[in-house]
């Protein structure tokens, strides 16, 4: 079973690392020939493309300057330590994990890019914003969706056929994200866990940021725990949500979580 998880805007590249494990992004050539892309762009143009402050825009127009392979841990970082957004705080993996659980993680843990297309949790990559939803156009379209095309999915699939347990996704990245793949071509069914949260009135609805946090513990928890089955999913009991049969399906179960409960 594999997990997907969406990247995230915040980055960390000063804090203490917990492991001196890491790998190198599988598509990396694809990534530089992006950056050589984002090299050609004003910083006006990057502002407007990703409608950012021309603060940022200088930002990140820096990163692509300064974007350089070979990745070593001395000018980059694993990703699933460089990314720092609510969904990474709720997976706390340098709270959670040893060495163990990031070997495992490496075998269950996918993480969408705009930049890198696939991601394991090791892999080192170098500070970038460039989300999937950008309208970049290329040489092989109008978008990165264009750019990436079914590169994404193939690297999936191959990652499906060597992971542990049950043939299955559990999508927990964004739409955004998620649009990147093509579930059809998987050869596996999707699973989409749908976090409600219920207000003091008892109205239930999805909070961004409760969400966010609550795929990453969900995440966590496959892989502490070796869950090998969608099945099990259903047993989920971090930051205090519960499984709702009666508004789940088999592929989008539900969880739910009292006002009062809300940590």
């Amino acid at each position: 079973m594999l997990v997907l998880l969406s990247p995230a805007k915040s980055l960390d590249y000063a804090s203490t690392l917990p492991t001196r494990k890491h790998s190198e992004p599988r598509l990396l050539d694809e990534a530089a020939q992006l950056i050589a892309v984002m090299r050609t762009k004003s910083l006006a143009e990057i502002a407007a493309l990703m409608d950012i402050s021309d603060e940022l825009a200088a930002l990140n127009a820096q990163r692509y300057a300064d974007f350089e392979v070979p990745f070593n841990r001395a000018n980059a970082r694993p990703a699933v330590l460089a990314f720092d957004g609510d969904t990474y705080r709720g997976l706390a993996v340098r709270e959670r994990f040893g060495e163990r659980d990031f070997t495992e993680a490496q075998k269950t843990l996918r993480l969408l890019s705009g930049l890198y297309g696939v991601l394991r949790p090791l892999d080192l990559i170098q500070p970038y914003r460039l989300e999937m939803g950008t309208r970049l156009a290329t040489e092989r379209g109008a978008s990165l969706y264009d750019w990436w095309g079914s590169r994404i999915t193939a690297l999936l699939r191959d990652d499906l056929a060597e992971s542990p347990g049950a043939a299955a996704v559990l999508n927990l990245a964004s739409g955004e994200y998620f649009q990147a793949v093509r579930p059809a071509e998987l050869g596996a069914p999707v699973i989409s866990p749908r976090f409600e949260d219920t207000d003091a009135n008892g109205r239930r609805s999805v909070v961004s940021f409760f969400a966010k946090r609550a795929r990453g513990e969900l995440a966590a928890w496959v892989v502490l725990n070796r869950v090998r089955s969608p099945r099990a999913v259903k047993q989920f009991t971090g930051a205090g949500y519960r499984y709702d049969a009666r508004a789940s399906t088999t592929a989008q179960p539900v969880f739910v979580r009292a006002f009062e409960n809300r940590g």
